[in-house]
């Protein structure tokens, strides 16, 4: 079987990411290396061992490859990333409160109800709950 390990969001500051990421978000750190000569490995993950074993790698988004495609998505407005929650209102809400940005509340979209937001290292992610 195989299954997802690892995907990445490239971000403006792996540092700041990594505390939006962890300190808003509520995502516990997985691994944290200096690598050398500025560079940082940091992953984070779901807290309190769900989904143990993936990670999401905050990746440095300066680059040709990169930089046009964040571009792009955030011109377009697509969110690089979805995240499921439980209770899609109550996760806005304690954002909200927090002082996240959401670029549109949560919303009815077919099967699911979708928020997005802007996680300050230059990405916007949506939140999704299905329907009940």
């Amino acid at each position: 079987m195989i299954k997802v390990a690892m995907t990445s969001v490239y971000v403006d500051d792996v540092e700041k990411a990594h505390a939006f990421y962890t300190g808003v978000l509520g995502f516990e750190t997985r691994l944290h290396m200096d690598l050398g000569g500025g560079t940082l490995f940091v992953t984070v993950g779901a807290p309190e061992g769900a989904q143990s074993d993936l990670q999401l790698l905050l990746e440095p988004g300066q680059g040709p490859i990169a930089e046009p495609y964040r571009t792009a998505l955030r011109e377009a407005g697509l969110p690089c990333i979805v995240f499921s929650v439980d209770d899609i209102a109550a996760e806005h809400e304690r954002l909200r409160q927090l002082g996240v940005r959401f670029t549109h509340a949560p919303q009815e979209q077919g099967p699911v109800i979708t928020a997005v937001l802007d996680d300050t290292v230059g990405n916007l992610v949506q939140l999704s709950q299905p329907k009940a």
